[in-house]
């Protein structure tokens, strides 16, 4: 039997992870550049940390881990015989992998909360899982890149993070709409409609309208319970067109009633104003600016439930892969876990996706992708000799450089130099030696060059 993986998961070669490294370390020097240090947080986090977290459609795609041992030590027979599987996961499994870095990050400040400084900024890279239908650009396993800030109410923290969504995938290349909404603004919506109860229905279901249709929405928008009129009200509000000014007056006449949907408009117009997207009252605002747009979409809703204010999401232009980045404001989230009153904002940057966005656009660097720039040839036990001192000093000037380990034929070398893309050979044979110096060849041009050390070393910093 072939061995296999998981459907929804991958494996990453040496040019995959040369890939992903590009990606990891752009969006690490620009979380840096605004002050974020980095933590981990264990895969596993207890059960009683996930559920509930992510709204009945998440925790049904939560990964559960069996207790070790006899797991069914705990059940009964007749629990077995009734298979109600809910009931049978709260016996026999304690804990889960995690579904986001955002819960986890909560817990971890309420638990080393004495020991950190408020602001906190932190940002984290690692994996998340879930069980969701494997398709292109969805896996069950694949990485988050989270930046996230706790212990400020100002919005300041919204502008920074739009303009480090700005400046990532402008680095990167990509093309991107940032799309901006407010859960306060949601609430109000559904407030002025008399649906106020409704408000995790309204927003779990308009979040789909990409993907399912206006129709479609509202069809389980009947199912959720919502009359007919309240339906008819939501469809101008769904529907909104214009430019983020129009609509920010329009949505304010619509919510003119509803203190709650008033204060997200004041929220959404301060950060675009902010950002130069929108005219502002405020004369100590200097607008920043943004390469990319930033739009307001109000059927923006991101179906998790600790949202409480601006949330943002990012589309590529260029490739259809949906939602690439995303994140928001989460007040309460802290307040599950003991720590009321903590205020929270942060993104979540979809690394697998964006992976595969830069893959469909071909926006990889080549210097990127590069290992080893030069390669020294291996003809036998003199010449190595010859060689590993030359070779030890390239490594200490910091250029990536190997040995070739067996003295095989020189084809044999060269087709390894040419399937790892390494740009110059070395030659040190009896002639070389004789002289004090070294054959430099570029493998593009097949130019062939006789150095000394500190030549080869000059020759090959030059990119």
């Amino acid at each position: 039997m072939k061995p296999s993986i998981p459907k929804g998961t991958r494996d990453f070669g040496p040019v995959e992870m040369a890939k992903r490294n590009y990606i990891l370390n752009t969006i690490k020097e620009v979380y840096e550049l605004y002050g974020f240090q980095q933590i981990e947080t264990p895969a596993q986090e207890t059960l009683q940390t996930l559920m509930g977290k992510y709204g009945e459609e998440g925790d049904k795609l939560l990964f559960k881990i069996l207790n070790s041992g006899d797991f069914l030590q705990k059940t009964t027979d007749e629990e077995l015989q009734e298979r109600n599987a809910l009931h049978l996961a709260s016996k026999i499994c304690e804990k889960g992998l995690r579904y986001d870095l955002t819960v986890p990050f909560a817990r971890y400040v309420v638990m080393h909360r004495e020991e950190l400084q408020l602001p906190f900024k932190r940002y984290q890279v690692q994996p998340v899982w879930r069980a969701d239908r494997p398709q292109k650009g969805r896996y069950r396993e694949f990485y988050q890149f989270d930046g996230d800030v706790v212990g400020s109410d100002s919005l300041i923290n919204e502008v920074e993070l739009m303009q480090i969504l700005d400046t990532v995938f402008t680095r990167l290349g990509v093309r991107v709409q940032i799309k901006i909404n407010n859960r306060k603004i949601l609430s109000g919506i559904a407030e002025v409609i008399g649906a106020a109860d409704k408000i995790v229905d309204i927003t779990v279901a308009i979040d789909k309208l990409d993907k399912i249709g206006i129709d479609n929405v509202n069809e389980e928008l009947r199912n959720d319970g919502l009359t007919e009129e309240q339906i008819g009200k939501l469809q101008p509000i769904i529907q909104l067109e214009g430019t983020n000014e129009e609509k920010l007056n329009t949505i304010a006449d619509v919510l003119k009633d509803s203190p709650t949907g008033l204060k997200g408009v004041e929220e959404l117009r301060f950060i675009l104003s902010a950002l130069g997207s929108v005219s502002s009252g405020i004369a100590t605002i200097n607008a920043t600016g943004l390469n990319n747009e930033i739009q307001i979409d109000l059927t923006l809703a991101r179906g998790l439930n600790y949202y409480t204010g601006a949330i943002f999401e990012v589309k590529a232009l260029d490739t259809p892969m949906g939602s690439i980045s995303g994140g928001g404001r989460y007040d309460n989230l802290t307040g599950i876990f003991g720590m009321p009153g903590l205020s929270g904002v942060g993104i979540s940057f979809g690394v697998d996706r964006i992976y595969d966005v830069l893959e469909a656009l071909n926006l990889y660097p080549q210097d990127s992708l590069q290992t080893s720039r030069v390669l020294f040839i291996n003809f036998g036990q003199t010449e190595t000799a010859y060689c590993m001192p030359v070779l030890a000093r390239v490594r200490q000037a910091g250029i990536r450089a190997e040995l070739f380990p067996d003295a095989a034929k020189m084809k044999k070398q060269m087709a390894y130099a040419n399937a790892k893309n390494i740009p110059f050979v070395v030659l040190a044979g009896s002639g070389e030696i004789e002289q004090g110096k070294l054959t430099l060849k570029n493998m593009a041009t097949g130019e062939q060059t006789l150095v000394g050390p500190e030549e080869l070393i000059a020759q090959l910093s030059i990119r």
